[in-house]
């Protein structure tokens, strides 16, 4: 059983003196790569090295929303052009309307948001998108910048925003911490399967909020998506690698057996 994690934060501190034997745990439950963001140029750096040391994560660089810097900002457009034959995407970056709280700092995110997509279509590099308390709101802002390779990574909406999406094409990763979210539960139940990947978002969002997350716990939302879809988790973990593949294809080239 082959898996994917689209979107964990591999250069955090929280792994620091155990990353290998994390990555080994992954993969002895079939994890056979992951999406490493960033959420600053200086993480950045962390995760193109990190990518450079271990073949299974994947660079995705990206400036976390509430940085409301636009120098900052355009730092991080530079550097992803200038990286971007390494890296397989673009995030995370998006909009965040729980941390930050005033519209004018909303429009600082949504002028910043908006370079990262234009980005994007530039590179012809998919979205690793945050859209934390915003969700409806930032899927509309994506359909009107007119993004097409879309990930809305843990997404906090309604079912309804969801479908929005879905109808733009964009796909939606589901994190461990399903088990204990009545909302993304009800999302499974709305999203369809060919629509959805796995993650993490190691080293939060696991199952139990006071421990550490880890990739292998990818395994706990395949089953979960498996239980509220009445499929089996062979079947939800060769259509998420298979949508991951499709939107990630520099990470992860197509193969017969997905």
């Amino acid at each position: 059983m082959v898996l994917i994690d689209a979107h964990a934060h591999m250069s955090d501190g929280a792994f620091a003196t155990d990353l290998e034997a994390v990555l080994q745990a992954a993969a002895e439950v079939g994890v056979e790569g992951i999406v490493a963001v960033s959420e600053n140029l200086e993480d950045a750096q962390r995760v193109l090295d990190l990518a450079e040391r271990f073949p299974s994560l994947k660079p995705c660089i990206g400036l976390y929303p509430d940085t409301l810097d636009v120098e900052v900002a355009e730092a991080m457009v530079s550097f992803i052009r200038a990286h971007s034959d390494r890296l397989v995407g673009i995030g995370e970056v998006g909009l965040d309307h729980w941390v930050v709280k005033e519209a004018e700092e909303w429009e600082i995110q949504e002028q910043t948001f908006a370079k990262f997509i234009a980005l994007s279509k530039e590179l012809d590099l998919p979205l690793n998108v945050h859209s934390r308390s915003a969700g409806r709101h930032t899927v509309r802002f994506l359909q009107e910048q007119g993004a097409q390779k879309v990930l809305m990574h843990a997404f906090d909406g309604k079912a309804s925003a969801a479908m929005e999406g879905i109808e733009a094409g964009y796909y939606f990763s589901i994190p461990p911490s399903v088990v204990r979210s009545q909302q993304k539960q009800k999302l499974i139940h709305h999203l369809p399967l060919d629509r959805l990947l796995l993650e993490t978002d190691s080293p939060v969002l696991g199952p139990d909020p006071a421990c550490r997350n880890e990739p292998k716990n990818v395994v706990i939302s395949c089953q979960a998506i498996a239980s509220a879809k009445d499929v089996s988790v062979e079947e939800v973990a060769r259509v998420t690698s298979a949508n991951a593949r499709r939107l990630f294809p520099k990470a992860f080239p197509s193969s017969g057996s997905s």
